[in-house]
């Protein structure tokens, strides 16, 4: 079975929302890198309210999607996986509650989860995962699309 992974691109400020990984065990290719807030599907959930639902554990803030932007498919973890343009709405950035701020030790080769708001011109200079969508989303950047 293939698993559904949702994603958001959220501006905020002369930035993006991004989740800054530290210290990560379990990856022995990158122990720090950047990422957009996201995760697996539920079941019964869309797309769309996957990533609010998501954005919402992971930054304690409220997000409208407008539209999909990128999807890509990984045969190496076997998912497929939809990156959404976001607004922000409201609620105050950085006070996400979901599993991976628990000290759950299911987590615990996870490494910290840090919240980060990511100016425009920083963007291209940092490790943000999946690099294919990183190319994709700083070329959009450039040219204004986003």
């Amino acid at each position: 079975m293939e698993r559904i992974r949702v994603a958001g691109i959220i501006p905020m400020g002369d930035g993006y929302a991004l989740m800054h990984r530290v210290g990560v065990i379990k990856r022995k290719d990158y122990q720090e890198y950047y990422t957009f807030p996201g995760g697996g599907l539920e079941e019964g959930e869309t797309l769309e309210d996957g990533v609010i639902r998501e954005i919402k554990e992971e930054f304690g803030i409220n997000v409208e999607v407008i539209k999909k932007l990128y999807e890509m498919e990984s045969e190496k973890f076997n998912q497929k996986e939809y990156f959404f343009l976001c607004k922000y709405i409201d609620g105050k950035f950085g006070t996400g509650e979901g599993p991976e701020f628990s000290n759950d030790p299911k987590y615990i080769d996870s490494g910290k989860y840090i919240p980060e708001i990511i100016s425009k011109e920083k963007v291209k200079e940092i490790i943000l995962l999946p690099t294919e969508i990183k190319d994709k989303f700083v070329q959009d950047i450039k040219s204004g699309n986003i």
